[in-house]
């Protein structure tokens, strides 16, 4: 079976190489100075925080395509559904900024950054310190560390970088192989129930993980959770976030939805 994620970060590769053509490494750099200056030191939004003092610990995610399965909702525009996320109870919201495999953009994030008071999470597959700049320079609060995607030292480079520029880190893992990474001091652990190989889903893979993973962290189960029974279940073993895109995304009105998901896990309480 071929492998999504190999193909994904092979193109990532290449775009991050034309970003860095079209706009130098210096270049972002001072501009991404400028805004922390103009901020008066680090102003970004705590995403694990949010999580931690919310009761349901949703993060709506603004998804239009997804690799495996086409077009989710082609014409959705975040100024539409993200601000309207917030007024239905999420307690951050992630918006993907891949475009080919997708159908995100980074100005998706500057959008809706001035319309809302939720943390945002920059879901992207990064792979350079770049990108990293590039999620300060657009508003981004956090941003997701895929340990598939990188090694180990990558990684802790990465996460240093990140959280030097007031980002912080929800570092996902899938397999047990890959534990190693949640030594490193990311604010959040994802547990991914989606096969990034394969993109098939399963989320019996986040209660697997959950015995083995720190305990002094944010645990987020991601992928595949569409009922307010799962996350009761999942709010029990340990988990404190939970991230949801196709479930709201594939309805005619996504905060109507997440809405309904909310009241059906607080009457269930």
């Amino acid at each position: 079976m071929k492998d999504i994620l190999e193909e994904i970060v092979a193109y990532k590769r290449k775009e991050v190489e034309a970003a860095r053509q079209a706009l130098p490494e210096r270049e972002l750099h001072r501009s991404v100075e400028a805004i922390i200056e103009h901020d008066g030191g680090i102003a970004t939004r705590s995403m694990s925080k949010a999580l931690a003092a919310s009761a349901t610990g949703i993060i709506s995610e603004f998804k239009r395509k997804s690799p495996s399965k086409g077009w989710i909702k082609e014409d959705a525009r975040p100024e539409d559904i993200v601000p309207d996320y917030e007024k239905a109870g999420a307690a951050a919201c992630s918006i993907l900024t891949d475009e080919k495999f997708f159908g995100g953009c980074q100005e998706f994030i500057q959008t809706v950054r001035p319309l809302v008071s939720l943390p945002l999470l920059r879901k992207d597959f990064i792979i350079d310190e770049y990108q990293l700049f590039e999620a300060r320079r657009i508003g981004a609060d956090a941003v997701l560390l895929i340990a598939a995607c990188l090694s180990l030292d990558t990684c802790r480079t990465l996460m240093t970088t990140a959280h030097e520029l007031g980002l912080e880190v929800l570092l996902e893992v899938h397999h047990e192989h890959e534990l190693d990474y949640c030594d490193l001091d990311a604010e959040m652990i994802g547990v991914n129930n989606r096969n990034l190989g394969t993109f098939i889903t399963d989320v019996q893979n986040s209660f697997r993980l959950i015995d083995r993973l720190p305990s002094d962290r944010i645990l987020v189960s991601e992928s595949g959770i569409s009922h307010s029974e799962t996350i009761r279940l999942l709010r029990a073993a340990g988990f404190r976030g939970f991230l949801i895109g196709e479930t709201f995304m594939r309805t005619a009105a996504p905060a109507d939805t997440l809405r309904q998901l909310i009241a059906d896990i607080t009457n269930n309480d």
